[in-house]
């Protein structure tokens, strides 16, 4: 960025997420009908682990060529063809239904596609965000990328079960393609700058292959020691939270119903919106870094108090604190990666980021149910091993309490994480040790800082 095109207001970025954010509420509408039509169709919950499958996968595979690719085409043209594409596969959905045709094996389809225009769709997001916010505003604009997380939680679970009762599936899914247009009209209203380069690098990026710019970002992260310890320490965070939250509804309705779970999930979605708005208000403090170790220590505090107890309140009440720290944690720290990566190679580079977060979430998914199942369940029942040990005194013995000990054990380990993050110099002077990637101009227009690394 030079001094001339440096944002100096968040307007722009603004209108892009109110558009994003009425297109998410209409494709949580669109998950929602479309997890209970299949139910209907199936009865079974094989469908529904092949549709998260399926909807994370391409990511994980995709990403880093996406990335590349998003650092050479224009970003915001890249945004308006995904979503443009996203909206068509909707409507497929919706003629499909309409006449009667639809099937399971064409919704996985979709979803496959889906998941390989959010690979162009979600980095391109990301990387424009440093074009379009002042560098002193990025924490407020990272808060509200996860208020949109956090209202889609709430919001899209509630109007759709009204909504699928009153005007069906095909409602909803029509009500999903209109939502396209605020996002794409959203897009053809503003402008996206895009990241200035060199004649060097132009003529560098052109002479390599889209095998060695997908590896780009790779690289790039481990030439930087902190950086590259920031993300290997998100990724077993994304593991143990994924890991935990896929277990939290079979533990309630191990000793509750399904209206505990609800409040439960509710608890945990607005516990995020709080902690969403308090960090789209706040700029972040000065050590960022502090803060985001701090706030994933908290986070597994939350872990362990809903491990501890066969309480419905108990377990709202970890789910509250958990996701109220995470818009902190998530947030900072995607500011320190947008600071400190130069928004040039931010595409690639927030791809692999990605796609590590992305990698994590499977693994998690086949691990738990079986570690639950076959290990810490029969562990704690009546009679089992640990039963009538302090792990028994302490979660409880019986149903559900195998899971809970789980989230103890969780919660433990990243606490011991968030230690040794803390404990390793690169990650904990990542903010010192690196120069600032992101030129921003004073009320003059003179560049205050603007140290542009070196793409390895």
């Amino acid at each position: 960025m030079t001094a001339n095109n440096s944002p100096q207001s968040m307007r722009t970025f603004f209108i892009i997420w109110l558009g994003q954010l009425v297109s998410m509420i209409g494709s949580g509408l669109t998950g929602f009908g479309l997890a209970v039509w299949i139910y209907e169709q199936t009865g079974q919950a094989t469908p529904f682990a092949l549709t998260v499958m399926f909807g994370n996968l391409p990511q994980v595979l995709i990403s880093p060529f996406a990335g590349a690719l998003i650092d050479r085409w224009n970003r915001r043209l890249v945004m308006i063809i995904a979503d443009t594409g996203s909206a068509l596969i909707t409507l497929v959905f919706f003629l499909l239904l309409a006449f009667g045709q639809l099937a399971i094996w064409q919704i996985y389809l979709g979803v496959i596609l889906s998941s390989v225009l959010a690979s162009f769709q979600e980095p391109a997001y990301a990387a424009s965000i440093t074009m379009l916010v002042p560098k002193k505003d990025l924490p407020r604009a990272n808060g509200l990328m996860q208020m949109g997380q956090a209202l889609q939680m709430l919001i899209a679970p509630v109007l759709a079960g009204i909504l699928f009762v009153s005007i069906g599936l095909r409602g909803i899914i029509m009500i999903d393609a209109v939502t396209f247009f605020f996002a794409v009209g959203a897009l053809l209203l503003v402008h996206i700058p895009q990241p200035q380069r060199t004649s060097q690098a132009e003529t560098a990026e052109t002479n390599r292959s889209l095998w060695r710019e997908a590896a780009f970002g790779w690289h790039y992260l481990r030439a930087r020691r902190g950086l590259f310890g920031l993300l290997i320490f998100f990724a077993l965070v994304n593991f143990f939270l994924n890991f935990s939250a896929v277990l939290l509804g079979p533990m309630i309705l191990s000793f509750g119903t399904a209206a505990g779970l609800g409040t439960a999930q509710t608890m945990g979605g607005v516990g995020m919106l709080i902690g969403s708005i308090a960090m789209s208000t706040w700029r972040g403090p000065k050590q960022r870094m502090t803060a985001v170790i701090g706030f994933i220590f908290l986070a597994s505090c939350g872990l362990f108090i809903a491990g501890l107890q066969s309480s419905v309140w108990v377990v709202a009440v970890g789910m509250f604190l958990l996701m109220f720290s995470v818009p902190f944690g998530s947030g900072l720290s995607q500011t320190i990666f947008q600071t400190k990566v130069e928004p040039a190679v931010q595409g690639r580079v927030f791809s692999i980021r990605t796609m590590i977060a992305r990698s994590m979430m499977p693994v998690a998914f086949l691990l738990a149910g079986p570690l639950a199942d076959q290990v810490f369940e029969p562990l704690l029942r009546e009679g089992g091993a640990l039963a009538s040990t302090w792990i028994g005194s302490l979660v409880g013995v019986g149903p559900g309490r195998g899971i809970g000990a789980l989230y103890l054990v969780s919660a433990v380990v990243l606490w011991a994480a968030s230690g040794l993050a803390w404990a390793n110099p690169h990650i904990r002077h990542v903010e010192t040790d690196l120069p600032d990637a992101v030129i921003e101009p004073d009320h003059s227009g003179e560049l205050l800082t603007g140290v542009v690394e070196t793409a390895v």
